[in-house]
């Protein structure tokens, strides 16, 4: 990865921070978005001490902000010369239904809609830099979201913070699939990924007591960050995927995602209906 530059949303702690790390480790120049410019300096500081690289961006952004996003686009098309790989890895479960700043459910905000505004503002620096790979962070939670367009927000149905997720994600692997499609002779690819069930602060801290019991319970059985980042690292740097463009990702392996994800007319709606809510 000598020579490339890597963008990781959310490499503040969890599987971020190992996919930045691993990146790092691999040569590339990396560009660290984390939301708390505290917690970023450290995290900089702790793979500047593990890989002595000189080559550590940090960029503060919020993803649930479009207003932030926008500033985090301009400010690496203004630093960065090209974009080799893009990794939207940033999420967050949300306890209860709240708004983001520009009056969306805030789930729906910066797990999907964020980071589909960050991907389209950088399109062009991408496909200018390609051979170029998008990897997009999703979930096997995916396979049992329900999919309301018309009630996205949960205004009408009853809002649960694993229905608001899981929403999210299938929501990313519809838009990576129709991306990959519209991508298609560009020489960038977009890929999705599971990275399976790991132990990060995923668990919200204001989630029931007897969540975050069970979750406590059952991390020392869980993957490591480190071994959830293997799938989003195997996608931005593994020569074997180099012009693989959009397929959904289990363990490395391609595995099949919700059939709603694959539908052209679903995955056109969702794009259109994207597009208007970003404002693009």
């Amino acid at each position: 990865m000598t020579g490339k530059t890597c963008v990781v949303t959310g490499a503040n702690s969890g599987i971020g921070k190992e996919t930045a790390l691993g990146l790092a480790r691999m040569g590339a120049r990396v560009v660290l978005v984390c939301r708390n410019e505290e917690k970023g300096r450290r995290v900089r500081e702790d793979i500047r001490r593990e890989t002595g690289s000189s080559q550590l961006d940090l960029l503060i952004a919020d993803m649930s902000s479009f207003e932030s996003v926008r500033a985090l686009a301009a400010q690496i098309r203004q630093r960065m010369p090209r974009l080799d790989v893009l990794v939207n890895n940033a999420g967050a479960a949300v306890r209860y239904r709240t708004l983001s700043a520009d009056g969306f459910e805030t789930t729906l905000a910066g797990n999907y809609l964020g980071p589909a505004l960050l991907t389209l503002l950088l399109l062009d620096l991408l496909k200018s830099s390609a051979p170029s790979r998008i990897v997009n962070v999703s979930s096997e939670a995916h396979q049992r979201a329900r999919l309301d367009m018309a009630d996205l927000q949960f205004e009408r149905d009853k809002y649960s913070s694993l229905a608001a997720y899981s929403q999210s994600k299938l929501l990313m692997n519809a838009f990576t699939f129709e991306l990959a499609h519209r991508l298609e002779g560009t020489g960038a690819t977009a890929n999705c990924l599971h990275p399976g069930v790991v132990a990060t602060n995923i668990v919200p801290a204001n989630a029931p007591l007897i969540v975050r019991v069970i979750f406590a319970a059952i991390k020392p059985f869980l993957l490591s960050p480190g071994r959830g980042s293997e799938t989003s690292l195997y996608l931005a740097s593994s020569p074997d995927v180099a012009i693989v463009s959009g397929q959904y990702f289990v363990k490395s392996k391609p595995a099949t995602a919700d059939p709603r994800t694959r539908d052209a007319k679903v995955t056109a709606d969702i794009w259109q209906w994207t597009e208007h809510m970003i404002g693009l």
